[in-house]
Parts: C-alpha cells; sequence; structure tokens
C-alpha cells in the first residue's frame, strides 16, 4: 500500500463524519436505526448514495439540500477520504460516509430508516447483470432499509444501465416518475438531478456523452423479479 494511502487512512481514522465498522458484517451496528438522532443530531430524513466514490456528489447533495442527512457508501477508504474531507472543510453537518459493501448494507441501517436512494455513475457491470446496484437482487436487498415510498433515483453516462433499469422496472410493472436519455437537453423538472455536476461528469459532457436520469417512487411490498439475460444493442 502507498504511503499517500496510509496517510489518508490514518488522517480519516479521526474524520466524525467517517463511520469504518471493524466488521463489515457487523449485525449489531450501533447506529442501526438511529443515524438521525446519534450521527447528525436531526430528526431530518436520510438519503444514501450508493457506490459514492469519492463522494463528490453526496457534498454536491448536502450543500444544495441541507434539510436532508446523506451518507455516502462506498468500499474503497481512499475515495472516501476525498469527499469527507472536503465536506469537513466546508462545515457540512448533514454530510457523513460510510465504509462497507453494499450487499451487507441492511446490518447498518434499520428497516424504515431510508428516504431515498442516490446511485450515480455506478458500474454497469457488462457481464453480470446480479451484481448492477439496480438488479432485482439489490432492489430487493434496499426494501429491508426503504420507507415506503422512497424515491430512488439512477444518474449515469452508461446507456446499457440506464435501458435495464427501464426494462427491469417494466417487467415489474412499476412506472418510472421521470426518465430521460439526454438529462441536460430535457424537460426535466428534478432541479436537484440538474444542479450537481462531478469532475467525472463534466469530462463525460465535454467527450460528446449523454447523461441519463432516471427515477422512480418504491414500494417496499413489491417483491421486485430478475429479468432474462438483458442483451443492450447500441
Amino acid at each position: 500500500m502507498s504511503k499517500n494511502k496510509l496517510e489518508k487512512f490514518a488522517q480519516m481514522a479521526e474524520f466524525e463524519n467517517v463511520i469504518q465498522p471493524d466488521d463489515i458484517k457487523d449485525e449489531h451496528f450501533g447506529l442501526k436505526g438511529l443515524w438521525a438522532e446519534n450521527f447528525f443530531s436531526n430528526s431530518n430524513p436520510l438519503t444514501l448514495e450508493l457506490g459514492c466514490g469519492k463522494g463528490e456528489y453526496t457534498v454536491g447533495l448536502g450543500s444544495v439540500t441541507p434539510e436532508k442527512n446523506f451518507i455516502g457508501v462506498d468500499i474503497k477508504g481512499a475515495r472516501i477520504y476525498t469527499g469527507a474531507k472536503a465536506a469537513l472543510e466546508q462545515g457540512f453537518k448533514n454530510v457523513g460516509f460510510l465504509r462497507t459493501r453494499i450487499d451487507m448494507i441492511d446490518n447498518f441501517f434499520a428497516e424504515d430508516e431510508v428516504s431515498e436512494v442516490w446511485i450515480t455513475f455506478p458500474d454497469p457491470q457488462p457481464k453480470k447483470q446480479n451484481k448492477r446496484l439496480t438488479s432485482a437482487y439489490f432492489l430487493n436487498l434496499y426494501r429491508r432499509i426503504l420507507k415506503n415510498g422512497a424515491l430512488i433515483r439512477l444518474k449515469t453516462d452508461s446507456r446499457l444501465m440506464q435501458f435495464y433499469t427501464l426494462e427491469l422496472l417494466k417487467a415489474n410493472n412499476v412506472d418510472p416518475r421521470l426518465h430521460t436519455d439526454d438529462l441536460y437537453a430535457s424537460n426535466c423538472l428534478d432541479a436537484t438531478a440538474l444542479s450537481i455536476k462531478t469532475y467525472y461528469e463534466k469530462q463525460f459532457l465535454a467527450q460528446g456523452k449523454k447523461i441519463t436520469y432516471l427515477d422512480f417512487v418504491f414500494d417496499k411490498n413489491k417483491e421486485f423479479v430478475e429479468i432474462p439475460k438483458f442483451v443492450f444493442e447500441q
């Protein structure tokens, strides 16, 4: 491990806005069900960014929506460091980070604890459909922590990810609230989706790539069924 990474890990261990459980399978995690009260010291609704990377979007969300709490979730500590440091320097008390695997997410949040999920520029997993963060496997996992009526948002440069998710929703009789194949050329009225552009997103746009967006209201009483292997043709 590089000296730079070791220095980041040492600093991050002292960050008050980062939680790094000793055991990513800890089913008796102390903040489970108590994030608002014991971590943020308020009763505001909780939003997760899953696969947050460097946390740039999590910090952006905290900036434009101060009336909500935000937690960026990722397993890569060296990535989380960047967003956590920025949130501390900018004084955002409504932004935190959790270092864990997403498939362990229900060990760290209680039923009905989460009001919204952002999935921003995830790995589209071209050969591993069930590992996509909008697969039936993960949507059923989110049922364990989401409030009924929670909003799930997907923002991506991957048309594969966008069209796969639309097909999965269609197969499960779920209508998107909003969806567009070209966010910044659309009439999308969701200000939050439009207001934050990360470093890499700006690079994608400079390369002529289109950013897609969709969101849907989550019915936690619905069990999602996976679709047959999805073949996307450009």
